[in-house]
Parts: C-alpha cells; structure tokens; sequence
C-alpha cells in the first residue's frame, strides 16, 4: 500500500481516538458559590450532577463517571438501602431556573464502603448506580477518574464546583446557577497541622483524605456542595477528579480548608463496584490509547509505514 492510500486513513483513526465524545475529562463546552466562587458557563463542567430529594430538594453534588453510575460522598446518603426519595438530574446549570439541557434520573442503589461510619473517620465516598443511562451531550459527560498512582502534588490549581452556601447558613441566591472556585491543593502534612493549632478541635486528616484550599481562609466549599467533584486538569489537558467533597469547619475560615476523600486510595473499590471504569494514568488496552496525543500516534503509524 501507498504512503498516499494509507495517510487520509491514518488521519480518520487518529481523529476518531481524539474527538470521542464518550471520553472522560473532556468538557466539549470548556473556554482556555462555593465561598469565594464564580457562576459557572453552562456546558463548562459537564459531569456535575444535582443530588435532590423528593422532600427536601438540593441536598448534595456528585460527578458522572459512568452512564449509569455517578460518585458522590457517602454522608449523603444517610440510608443507602432506602433510595426512593432521591432523585439525580444531570446536564442541569441552575437550580432555580430553567434547564433546558437537563434530565432527571432515579437511583437504583447506592453502595458506600464497608467501613464508613461518617466525614471525619474517612471512608466518605458513594457509588449512586441510576435506574436509566444518561444520554450523552456536550452538556452531560462523564470525568475521569484517577489510578492509585496519580499524583495531585501541594500547590496544583484545580477547581471545585456546586450549588451550596456561598457563605455560613447563607444559601445560594437568586436562580441558583452553579458555582466554581480555584483552589491549589495542600499537602497532607500542611492540612494536619492547620487542623492541629486549635486542640478543642482538632481534626486528624486521614489518608484518604485530600486538602485543598488557602490557610487564609476566602474560598471553599460549603454545606450544599458535599459530594461533588474536586477536579484538577492534567497536563495532556484532561481533566481528572481528585476528591469528592467531605467535610470543613465552617466554610472558607482561617486553618480550616476544604477537605475531600482522596480518590487514588479509592481505585479498588471503584472498580471492583463498576468494572467498566477506565482510569487515568492506567495503560489503556485499546492500541495507542483513547486518550493518546495526536501527534504521539501519527509518529507511531510514520515509524511503521517506513519499514
């Protein structure tokens, strides 16, 4: 075969491995309150979900990993066996407003580690199984999930998104659009110390938790946003999630940042709960990798078709 036959094909798979849109980590929509937030783009974090109950409307965030599996924290889900009152809306942008991306999904079950009993003593995610798959859009996809080897090291920008209080008690405003905030990871050693100056309240980070946030306090996550994602953009460009949000004291106080279960200790559990999960930072079987760079694999096929 000719150099000439074979280079539009090469082209059409590189292109095909690169422009998925079932690829985790890779918001369609994405431009180069939370305390201290922002109103988020519609479209900019399309694997943000709205965890509501029939009762008591928002009461927590979660992340799409999956078609039909989100992740979330276990506090969310006081009572696992019981899932009748939960309802799951995906796509959605404010909670006051009109959606018109959005779609609404009941939960099937909900399975929390063995070992959670609750934020502070760890263990704190949720696997939320849907009734229904979710369709895929540029509004609704699914984040990536990180391998036991990923590394978000102290001082790696990343964001965390919601619709909790913007401050202490103080509810979201207004149509409820979805908040983002920057925060940069802290390194356990640093968050365990914070903790540890007030010793009437002292927190011990464990090691399935993950810091992240200013020692000065001004922007955090709060009540409302347990559950979501802690997302950090790697270097290839994807996005992967670091945490799921845990617990605080207060929102955005001095000494008190954020702290998420850490998933990179959660990899066995994950994917011994939902084997269809590809991880980040894990050798993809899929020849040259769903997430390989272009120009790694066209440099690939050139090597072959010179030989």
């Amino acid at each position: 075969m000719s150099f000439k036959v074979l280079f539009p094909a090469i082209l059409l798979f590189v292109s095909g491995i690169m422009v998925n849109g079932k690829d985790c980590g890779r918001p369609p929509l994405l431009e180069n309150r939370i305390v201290g937030g922002a109103d988020a783009a519609e479209g900019h974090w399309p694997w943000q979900v709205d965890v509501q109950t029939s009762s008591n409307g928002h009461i927590c965030g979660g992340s799409i990993i999956s078609e039909k599996w989100i992740l979330s924290a276990a506090h969310c889900f006081p009572n696992p066996s019981d899932v009748s009152s939960y309802i799951i809306y995906v796509g959605r942008h404010q909670l006051n407003g009109f959606n018109f991306h959005d779609s609404s999904h009941r939960v099937r079950q909900v399975i929390v580690p063995s070992g959670y009993v609750e934020p502070h003593s760890g263990q704190d995610v949720a696997l939320v199984e849907l009734s229904t798959p979710i369709t895929w859009s540029d509004y609704a996809s699914p984040i990536c999930l990180p391998s036991s080897g990923t590394l978000f090291p102290s001082g790696m920008q990343c964001y965390v998104t919601g619709w909790g209080n913007i401050r202490d008690d103080v509810p979201l405003q207004g149509l409820g659009t979805l908040q983002e905030v920057q925060v940069p990871i802290i390194s356990q050693s640093s968050c365990q110390e914070m903790y540890s100056l007030d010793p009437k309240d002292k927190v011990d980070i464990l090691y399935d938790m993950i810091c992240a946030g200013y020692q000065e306090g001004g922007k955090d996550s709060c009540q409302g946003d347990s559950g979501g994602p802690l997302v950090c953009q790697m270097v290839n460009g994807t996005w992967v999630q670091a945490g799921v949000v845990s617990f605080g004291e207060g929102c955005a106080h001095r000494n008190k940042p954020g702290v998420y279960a850490r998933l990179t200790t959660f990899t066995g559990f994950l994917t011994n709960m939902v084997p269809e999960l590809r991880l980040y930072g894990q050798a993809n079987q899929n020849w040259c990798g769903r997430n390989a760079l272009l120009v790694g694999c066209l440099s690939l096929f050139l090597i072959l078709l010179q030989r």
